[in-house]
């Protein structure tokens, strides 16, 4: 082979690796799945919102029903304000809970719906009024370690402990000791 020919070969290759890096990254970005036809756009108001964005899936039973269309901070109520895009094909009732769940322990965050029981469905415009924030593992964390940290030491030592258990209402049947029972006058 001569020299020029070498040279197409490797430029097809080089093309062909850069397309499928350009390929791969669209599809991690969630930029290729574009299978939502009509859409209605319903929002929902969320104290923490931990990290989710914009195109992040709306999934009800696991199944990707619509994508998070907008974030913007309500200034009146110090929330954020998420707009949903949901496919016309799956009506929601009123009632609808929406969920923000972590897919995997690092994974991307995501808003789960889960249907409530009324007849009326939502429309566009309409908004979520049961909501569960994000759980932030650096606050479920701190949290842990704070407790941990106030919590009394443990006794040390081989020996049982002497004090004897407490009752289902706390109490232990040596409270009373020394004191004197309640009289009743009649």
């Amino acid at each position: 082979m001569d020299r020029t020919t070498i040279d197409m070969w490797v430029g097809i290759f080089v093309t062909l690796g850069v397309a499928a890096l350009l390929g791969l990254a669209m599809k991690v970005g969630n930029l290729t799945t574009n299978t939502i036809g009509e859409t209605y756009t319903v929002t929902a108001n969320f104290e923490n919102i931990g990290g989710l964005k914009p195109r992040a899936p709306v999934k009800s039973a696991g199944v990707v029903v619509g994508r998070v269309a907008d974030i913007t901070f309500d200034s009146a109520t110090y929330e954020a304000v998420v707009s949903l895009t949901i496919d016309k094909r799956y009506p929601f009732p009123k009632d609808t809970f929406a969920n923000i769940y972590t897919a995997g322990l690092l994974g991307e965050q995501y808003i789960g719906l889960e249907a409530g029981g009324d007849e009326a469905s939502l429309a566009n415009g309409d908004k979520i009024t049961q909501t569960q924030d994000a759980v932030v593992l650096e606050k479920m964390i701190s949290q842990f370690l704070y407790n941990k940290a106030a919590e009394p030491a443990a006794p040390t030592g081989n020996s049982e402990s002497t004090k004897p258990e407490a009752d289902a209402l706390g109490a232990s049947p040596l409270d009373n000791i020394g004191k004197q029972p309640a009289t009743t006058t009649e």
